[in-house]
Parts: structure tokens; sequence; C-alpha cells
């Protein structure tokens, strides 16, 4: 059984002070309104409803924190997504506060998976995330989903692309990404090689 499957929800967040106690090891996932975040999460999961999914961008509206099953001290956290336009001016400024606190300030996190559309990756706000969080020097991984939109050719095409557009961006820092698919359930594996890299399993 994969690691990351019966994750299992456990508490959301809306303000600073909801935040659970500060321990363990978390690894969060952050992206645009719609590329696909929460389905990424329902897929490493085993789970088709556990990170709420909608044609509608912007619901995911709280910091959600799922615990891995081996143990409590193992979380995932669902950020709500970025670059919504129609989000209410007041929550857009809320946010602005709490989860910058949330990914700068929380000692738990220790990586961030950053998830993008392959056919859309590497916008501004992607951009903005990246160098927003880099000086915290924890490790990021980036997620190209919805591949299965793509032939075979055209996906590895955009890789090429990415990849040097990552390259043209100077980030200073090692950052990893691969193509996914929710869908097909492609990608898995590599995803879980991240989980082992970044989590203390056995330690």
């Amino acid at each position: 059984m994969s690691i990351i499957h019966n994750l299992k929800y456990i508490h959301s967040a809306h303000f600073i002070d909801d935040l659970p106690q500060d321990t363990g090891f978390e690894i969060a996932f952050a992206g645009r309104s719609n590329a696909g975040k929460s389905s990424a999460i329902n897929a490493l999961a085993n789970h088709n409803r556990l990170a709420y999914v909608s044609k509608q961008p912007g619901r995911t509206q709280l910091i959600n924190f799922f615990q891995l099953h081996h143990s409590e001290n193992f979380k995932i956290v669902d950020l709500p997504g970025y670059g919504f336009a129609k989000v209410n001016i007041d929550m857009k400024k809320h946010w602005d506060i709490v989860l910058p606190h949330y990914l700068q300030k929380r000692q738990a996190l220790v990586g961030l998976i950053i998830v993008m559309d392959i056919r859309h990756s590497l916008t501004p706000l992607d951009d903005q995330m990246i160098r927003w969080f880099i000086p915290t020097g924890k490790p990021i991984h980036i997620l190209l989903t919805k591949a299965d939109k793509l032939s075979r050719n055209q996906a590895n095409q955009e890789l090429q692309k990415f990849s040097q557009k990552i390259k043209s961006c100077n980030f200073e820092v090692p950052i990893s990404f691969q193509s996914f698919s929710s869908l097909k359930k492609d990608g898995l594996e590599a995803v879980e090689d991240i989980f082992l890299e970044w989590l203390p399993f056995g330690g």
C-alpha cells in the first residue's frame, strides 16, 4: 500500500490562531485555482472526495490538514488556491496575511508541492510563490498536472519547455518537477519518492 493512501482529514484553519500545534512534519500543496490541486491530492490518497473537487475555481477557502496513516506526526496540508480573480477582496486580503505566516513561519513544514497545469505552467503568480518560498531554505517540487490532456510527445515537449523556463528564472536553488495525471494516476510513484525523501519515515 502507498504511504500516501488512507489520508485522514483532521483539521481546517481560517485564522492564524486556528492552526494546529506546530509539531511533527507537514508537506503543503499550493497552486493556482483550477490547476488540479484537489484532484492531485485525491489521486495520491486513492480517495475520490478527500479534497473537494469542483469545476468552479477557488472553492478551497480553508487550510485543510490531513494525517498520513503511518503516524499523527505526518500531515498533508491543502492550501487555498491562488489567482482566482473573482474572490472577495476581503478574503484575498485575509489570505495575503495568513498564508505567508503559515508558509514562512511554520516549523513543521518540510517542503512545498506546487501544482501547475502543464499547459499553462509557471505563470507570474507561480513565479511569485516560488521566489517567496525560496528564502525558507525548504525544498520545492512541482506537479505539472493534466498531462492526460496532451499526447505523450506534447507532454514531453512541455516538460522540456518548463525545464528551460526554470533555468532562465535563475531561482538559485534546485527545484524538482514532473508530469502528473490525476485521471490516469500517472506520476504517483514519483510523488511518493518525494514523500520518502522529505519525511523521516523510520527516523
